[in-house]
């Protein structure tokens, strides 16, 4: 893929690309921008480094994917109702969404993709992971395949939700949220989601989310989802990717996880993130 306003450098043969020769502190032309949107197709999660931005200039970035939204289960930045922190202070031991997992699949219309800018980090620890969606579609066995392509998954904001994010309610990102709103946030989305752009299939279920097959029994189905989150965080699906102040990530749910890892107790990690509105997933 060959690129004229920007440089792309591939992060992993699975998926991840650093991004160079732009400044998304300024607006970006339409030429560019659209280097950016086929880079994005291509690699699923684009990073940006030493960035300056504004919330405005964070929220103008995100928009030029798609309409940017909010997020239901965190407290936004004063002034910016679309910029929510994630922050893990030293003294916490969760950090937010520290699992495997995709962003809102238990909406009826899930993010399309999210922004992460890295205001603080830790002086070690604190990397991400993506894992590739399609890749695991695609290196499923023919008949595996076969099985899943006509199931729906349900997915829930409640699975994991003591785990996940008890420790940010106080602090953090949760602030002044009750908890128990999310037992009433579920969907039943594909196994295998069509991407609009691509046109490509991905396997569409996470650790974090997913409870059960629809028509299935949460018992039924634990057998055949272990096996399929073991397989789509395979380590030849992923990459990994070590943050530094300034860095911007843009990642792509409908066809990719991520998980923050956490192994950085004692200090403190400040992301401030903007939410893509999405589609209906098919």
């Amino acid at each position: 893929m060959k690129f004229e306003r920007i440089t792309v450098a591939p992060l992993a043969p699975a998926l991840g690309a650093e991004v160079s020769g732009v400044d998304l502190s300024q607006p970006v032309d339409d030429t560019t921008a659209d280097e950016i949107r086929r880079a994005f197709a291509d690699y699923l999660v684009l990073f940006f480094r030493d960035q300056e931005l504004t919330p405005e200039s964070q929220v103008s970035f995100a928009g030029l994917f798609g309409p940017v939204g909010a997020y239901p289960f965190a407290e936004p930045i004063a002034e910016h109702p679309q910029v929510i922190p994630v922050i893990k202070e030293a003294h916490q031991t969760t950090n937010f969404g520290g699992i495997w997992h995709t962003d809102t699949p238990y909406l009826e219309q899930p993010s399309l993709g999210s922004v992460l800018y890295a205001r603080e980090v830790p002086p070690y620890g604190g990397d991400t992971m993506w894992a590739n969606g399609y890749r695991a579609w695609e290196t499923l066995s023919e008949g595996l395949r076969a099985t899943l392509e006509p199931l729906r998954a349900v997915q829930s904001a409640a699975k994991n939700k003591a785990e996940l994010r008890a420790d940010h309610l106080k602090d953090g990102a949760m602030r002044g949220h009750n908890i128990e709103e999310m037992d009433v946030r579920r969907a039943e989305h594909p196994v295998a989601r069509t991407h609009p752009v691509t046109g490509r299939k991905a396997l569409y279920v996470s650790p974090a989310h997913t409870t059960n097959f629809a028509g299935w029994t949460e018992a039924e189905s634990a057998p055949l989802l272990d096996y399929l989150f073991s397989h789509i965080t395979a380590e030849e699906n992923t990459c990994r990717f070590r943050w530094t102040r300034g860095t911007v990530a843009v990642w792509d749910n409908r066809c990719s996880l991520h998980y923050p890892l956490n192994d950085y107790h004692g200090h403190r990690r400040e992301m401030h993130r903007v939410t893509i509105e999405g589609e209906h997933p098919a």
